[in-house]
């Protein structure tokens, strides 16, 4: 019977997503509007918690839902349901970008009672999201409910405390941008560039100012595009996919205008221009090669 006394109460918690919006990558921050329900027995309240996470403390709002503010149901369960909306802190990590996914989530934890004597658990599917929601340029890959226990390692100060353990709820959501906004908006532009650069090969070598004109053009609207997204992103300090995916197309730009500056100097030393086209021809089916090749593995990875 002692036993059963030390157990910590179990409050059953459920959350359903109703708008998601302004994600603020620069911020590291997203705004969030949902409901939380709680269902309990025993005499601890689990309704006083705090959104670990949250910005702009201030700013919470957080309202009793609808007529249950004394709300028991029929087995003697207490049950309380509120409306909150606030702004969340999340660390927007942009390695994958184009074709990256982002799990924000929001954590509650009561401040008042530890893990010894308050547990939450997720409810019976208790992790929703409202399905009329869209995030535009954004797919919803689903949500979850998580509970864990919150080590903070410290007593705060307070040497008659031991280092405080309290019960974490988190819920997250799943983000990622559509692979065709990957495929059209960003590889296509860039592929057509590459194609154009590319082809300068397969023109006769006595063309040496065209042939020359198609790589260099090639290589300034590279930088162009490349500038056009990257204005819309924080300053990551490194490099994210689109950044490598462009690297590969500067080198193999480089490649091909370092291989007409080679033409035009075996033509000044009167080798046969068939031998150069075959050869040129040859290298361009390569760098082709090369290049899909070298974004498919730097997809992948």
């Amino acid at each position: 019977m002692g036993n059963l006394s030390a157990q910590p109460q179990q409050a059953q918690v459920g959350v359903y997503l109703m708008n998601l919006y302004d994600l603020n990558m620069d911020e590291h921050s997203f705004y969030a509007d949902f409901y939380v329900w709680f269902k309990w027995k025993g005499d601890i309240d689990p309704t006083t918690i705090e959104f670990v996470n949250s910005i702009e403390k201030w700013s919470m709002a957080m309202a009793q839902s609808g007529d249950s503010s004394h709300m028991t149901l029929r087995d003697g369960t207490n049950y309380r349901i509120y409306r909150v909306e606030g702004r969340f802190f999340h660390s927007f990590s942009l390695n994958r970008f184009p074709l990256d996914e982002h799990v924000l989530d929001i954590q509650m934890e009561s401040p008042e009672h530890p893990a010894d004597s308050l547990v939450y658990v997720p409810d019976t599917d208790a992790a929703e999201i409202r399905n009329t929601l869209k995030l535009v340029g954004w797919e919803t890959k689903g949500c979850r409910l998580e509970t864990s226990i919150h080590d903070y390692g410290t007593n705060f100060g307070n040497p008659e405390e031991n280092a405080q353990r309290y019960s974490n709820l988190t819920y997250t959501i799943t983000l990622a941008r559509p692979v065709s906004y990957f495929l059209l908006k960003m590889l296509l532009p860039l592929l057509v560039v590459m194609l154009v650069s590319i082809g300068g090969l397969l023109l006769h070598p006595t063309y040496i100012d065209t042939r020359s004109s198609l790589p260099i053009g090639g290589l300034l609207t590279a930088v162009f595009l490349q500038q056009s997204y990257s204005d819309a992103l924080p300053d990551t300090g490194y490099m994210v996919l689109m950044d490598r995916i462009y690297l590969l197309s500067y080198i193999l730009i480089s490649m091909v205008l370092l291989q007409m500056i080679r033409a035009g100097n075996d033509q000044m030393k009167g080798k046969p221009d068939q031998q150069i086209v075959r050869r040129e021809r040859r290298l361009a089916r390569v760098f082709l090669a090369v290049y899909a090749l070298g974004v498919l593995i730097l997809c992948a990875l």
